[in-house]
């Protein structure tokens, strides 16, 4: 028997609030549960939901007297405010489609509770959107911690980044140039009717025109491509690893720049390190299907005395735990998952693993300091405090790429800002250490 796809959208949701796990952890639990035909609907709900949960907790907060204290509740409450917000599905059917998972989730009791919230949003929709429209966390459908840190730290660009992180990213695609050209793999593209265009920055970086399965890619099991956004795949082209060398790939799952470092320099060794496992098992996975090989090793970056064999690295790349404020359009539910005491926490644990995995570095070497985050505090100021410590450090990030400007320089390292059909929001410092 196949379950309602509004009540499984809601226990996912549930979930986000509980903060039991991400979307991505969530949904593949609930997804084989419903219709097939029914699974883009679920993806939606959940995922639009998130996207916009900072402004539907402010309309649910006026029509309500209290927030429930059944979180299944709130998020059905969500959920219907959602599709009568932005869904092309009749108002009488969201609503009496959202009634009726309450009764499946066994929630009987909230089904008037729910049918009147939403029936009195259809009456005075109009007139709360106008006591709403200038609450910032409305109107930017962020969090108001989120939208006090990024209006202080880029005043100029706030609303750029708002807008774009409340849009739907483009997929994009990594070519392997170890197996063929980007010229080449477009006329692939082509003879298959998908419609793409080269990426401005990356040199081998490709823009779907609409997302596709990767079962629908040419050669993408053969390893001839992989998803990645255009800002990730410039970690590999500001390393530029030489043939030969040995690299370390500090937190490295799940496996998107291991792998592109060594389809651009297969000769090179590589060690790519991770804390968890089971994200050690997806860069286990993408080296598998792109048919490339390297050392894993399961490990604290803070803690190299446990795991590291003394042989000094000649590049590292430090993909450094954050607050992946750069990639809320991929994961909307960062909006209900952070906090934003968890910025502080996160600055001291990137600022631990960059003193300790400086001295695994070789005189002469480089370190790529890399975040998805925008927050100075996670990026800038990290590494700026770290250069001022270290006599032997230097910021060597270069302004430009391919003779563009890729990003906006700081104090230290590079800030690139989600584009709104390019690349996702993107930290780079590259640092060179003396010789």
């Amino acid at each position: 028997m196949t379950a309602d796809v509004r009540a499984q959208a809601a226990r996912v949701l549930a979930a986000l609030f509980a903060d039991q796990g991400s979307l991505a952890k969530q949904l593949p639990l609930v997804e084989g549960k419903v219709r097939e035909r029914d699974r883009a609907l679920l993806r939606e709900l959940c995922y639009g939901s998130a996207r916009t949960a900072p402004r539907l907790q402010l309309l649910a907060q006026k029509l309500l007297r209290r927030r429930p204290a059944d979180r299944e509740i709130e998020a059905l409450l969500l959920l219907g405010l959602y599709q009568l917000e932005y869904t092309r599905i009749p108002d009488h059917a969201a609503i009496s489609a959202t009634v009726n998972a309450a009764r499946e989730l066994g929630l009987d009791r909230a089904t008037g509770l729910i049918n009147g919230v939403l029936r009195a949003y259809q009456r005075s929709r109009e007139q709360l959107q106008r006591k709403l429209s200038g609450n910032p966390q409305f109107s930017s459908a962020h969090p108001d911690w989120l939208w006090r840190r990024i209006k202080a730290a880029w005043p100029d660009r706030a609303g750029e980044i708002f807008r774009a992180n409340n849009a739907s990213p483009p997929m994009t695609l990594r070519v392997n140039s170890g197996k063929i050209s980007r010229n080449d793999y477009l006329h692939q593209l082509q003879a298959a009717g998908i419609s793409a265009t080269p990426c401005d920055i990356s040199l081998v970086g490709i823009t779907l025109a609409q997302p596709r399965a990767v079962d629908q890619l040419p050669g993408f099991n053969e390893g001839l491509v992989s998803v990645q956004d255009e800002s990730a795949q410039l970690a590999a082209q500001l390393l530029q690893p030489a043939a030969g060398e040995r690299i370390l790939d500090a937190c490295a799952a799940p496996g998107g720049k291991s792998c592109h470092l060594l389809e651009q320099q297969p000769s090179i060794a590589l060690s790519a390190l991770d804390i968890d496992e089971e994200r050690l098992d997806r860069v286990r996975e993408n080296l598998c299907r792109t048919r490339l090989a390297a050392e894993l090793i399961c490990a604290d970056a803070t803690e190299p005395a446990a795991w590291w064999d003394g042989q000094l690295f000649d590049r590292i790349l430090l993909d450094a735990p954050c607050s992946a404020t750069g990639v809320i359009r991929r994961n909307p539910d960062i909006k209900l998952l952070r906090r934003e005491a968890d910025i502080a926490e996160l600055a001291d644990l990137q600022a631990r693993i960059l003193r300790a995995m400086w001295p695994l570095l070789k005189p002469g070497g480089s370190l790529l300091y890399a975040t998805c985050s925008i927050l100075p505090a996670e990026n800038a100021e990290v590494v700026a405090g770290f250069v001022a410590e270290a006599e032997d450090a230097s910021d060597n990030t270069p302004h430009t790429l391919n003779g563009a400007l890729w990003g906006e320089p700081q104090i230290a390292g590079v800030q690139r800002f989600p584009q709104p059909d390019g690349g996702d929001g993107f930290y780079y410092a590259l640092l060179s250490k003396a010789e």
